[in-house]
C-alpha cells in the first residue's frame, strides 16, 4: 500500500515545516517538499494546515487491567486497541501491577499479541511487583530471548505492597535483563514501580554510583509521586538515568509542572518521559464521606500534559513531543519508533492548532478520524 501524507506541518519531532511523507507498506520511504504519483492506487491524505507528529509511545499501561486490592470486584477491565489509538498511542508497553496471580503473564502475552494484530505495536514486561520473579520460560533472561514481545522486567521498590528487594536482588535482575537483552538484540530494561515509602530510591542511587554502566538498564516510574521522591529521582537523572512521570496516577504536582521543575534543576530533557499508568487502579478517598473507590487511571493525559507544556510556554511543541515519542523509544530501546524519518514505521498523529487529535495512522493505515 502506497500513501502520501500531504502538506502537513511535520514535527519529527524536530520541526521540518511543510512536507509530504511517502509511505509504502507501513514504512516511511521519503520526506520531501512535494510528491506526486500517478498510480491510482496511491492514497493521498491531505493534512494541509495540520501538525503531523510521530505516533505516541506509552511505556506503562495495564493492558489487561489493574486492580484487585479491594477484592475481586475491584479488578479493572482490560482495554482494546481503540482505547489506545483514540488517544494517539500507537506503541504501548503492557505490564502487570500488584497482582501476578489472577492477572497471568500468559494472559498479558495474549493481550499484547491481540493489540499487535489490531493496529497497535505492543510489547510487554515479564514479572510483576514481586519476588521471586514470575516468568514464562523459567528466567527473565530466557523470557527476553525466547518470547518475542518481552523487552524487559517489572519490579516494585519502596512500596508496602512490594517484596522489599535488596540491592543484590536488583543487581541480579539487571544482570538477567542485560544478558537477555544482549542475546535477543532487544537491549532490555528493568522497569521499576516506585512507592511512597521513606526508602525512596536509595538502592537505585547506590547502584548508579557504584556501577555507572548499569544506569541505562534502570527505568523508574511514578517518579513524581511525592516531592522527596522526585528530588531523589532528579539526582538519578543528573547521573544519566531516565525518569518517568505518570500523567494518570498519583503525583505531588501536575505532571507538566514536574517537568518544569526538573528542567529548572538542570535535568536534560532527553532524560524525561511521560507515561499514563493507563488502566492501573487509582485509589480515591472522598474528603467528606471518606469513602474509598478504586478507579482506572485514564489514558488520555499524556497528550493533555504535553499540550500544557506548550500552552504554558514551558516548552515548544517540538521539544514537548519528545516526552511521548523519541525519549520513551530510547528508554525502551525499541527501533523504528518515535521519529518521522525514512526507514521508520509509518505511525502518525495529526493534530489541529488546539493540539487535539484529528487522525491517527499506525503502520501506514488510518485507524482514527475525528471530524
Amino acid at each position: 500500500m502506497i500513501s502520501i501524507i500531504k502538506s502537513g506541518d511535520v514535527y519529527a519531532p524536530d520541526r521540518l515545516g511543510k512536507k509530504d511523507i511517502l509511505t509504502v507498506n507501513g514504512k516511511i520511504i521519503a520526506i520531501g517538499d512535494s510528491f506526486t504519483l500517478g498510480d491510482l492506487s496511491t492514497e493521498i491524505i491531505d493534512v494541509s494546515g495540520k501538525k503531523v507528529c510521530p505516533g505516541f509511545i506509552d511505556q506503562h499501561v495495564h493492558v489487561t487491567g489493574g486492580g484487585g486490592q479491594f477484592g475481586f470486584s475491584s479488578f479493572i477491565p482490560e482495554l482494546n486497541a481503540h482505547d489506545l489509538l483514540a488517544v494517539g498511542t500507537t506503541t504501548v508497553l503492557g505490564l502487570l501491577g500488584t497482582d501476578g496471580f489472577v492477572k497471568e503473564l500468559s494472559t498479558l502475552y495474549a493481550k499484547v499479541k491481540s493489540l499487535s494484530e489490531t493496529g497497535v505495536t505492543a510489547y510487554m514486561l515479564t514479572n510483576f511487583y514481586g519476588l521471586p520473579e514470575k516468568t514464562i520460560c523459567g528466567s527473565v533472561a530466557e523470557d527476553l530471548i525466547f518470547i518475542d514481545k518481552v523487552i524487559g522486567c517489572k519490579l516494585a521498590i519502596s512500596d508496602d505492597r512490594s517484596a522489599f528487594p535488596t540491592e543484590h536482588e536488583i543487581l541480579r535482575l539487571i544482570n538477567q535483563v542485560r544478558l537477555g537483552g544482549f542475546t535477543s538484540g532487544k537491549g532490555g530494561i528493568l522497569h521499576i514501580h516506585l512507592g511512597a515509602l521513606e526508602s525512596r530510591i536509595d538502592v537505585l542511587l547506590s547502584i548508579a554510583g557504584k556501577y555507572p554502566s548499569l544506569i541505562s538498564y534502570i527505568s523508574p516510574t511514578h517518579c513524581s509521586r511525592t516531592r522527596p521522591l522526585f528530588n531523589d529521582c532528579l539526582k538519578l537523572a543528573k547521573l544519566g538515568g531516565m525518569i518517568d512521570i505518570s500523567t494518570g496516577g498519583t503525583t505531588f504536582t501536575e505532571p507538566h509542572k514536574a517537568v518544569q521543575i526538573a528542567l529548572s534543576e538542570g535535568v536534560p530533557l532527553h532524560n524525561i518521559t511521560f507515561s499514563s499508568d493507563g488502566r492501573g487502579g487509582v485509589k480515591r478517598e472522598d474528603p467528606l464521606t471518606h469513602e474509598i473507590t478504586y478507579q482506572p487511571a485514564p489514558m488520555d493525559r499524556n497528550l493533555k500534559e504535553t499540550a500544557s507544556l506548550v500552552r504554558e510556554k514551558i516548552l515548544p511543541l517540538e521539544e514537548a513531543l519528545r516526552l511521548i515519542t523519541v525519549n520513551p523509544a530510547r528508554n525502551m530501546k525499541i527501533r523504528g519508533k518515535g521519529e518521522i524519518k525514512p526507514g521508520y514505521d509509518a505511525d502518525f498523529v495529526i493534530l489541529n492548532d488546539q493540539l487535539e487529535i484529528e487522525r491517527v495512522i499506525s503502520s501506514g493505515r488510518t485507524r482514527i478520524v475525528n471530524n
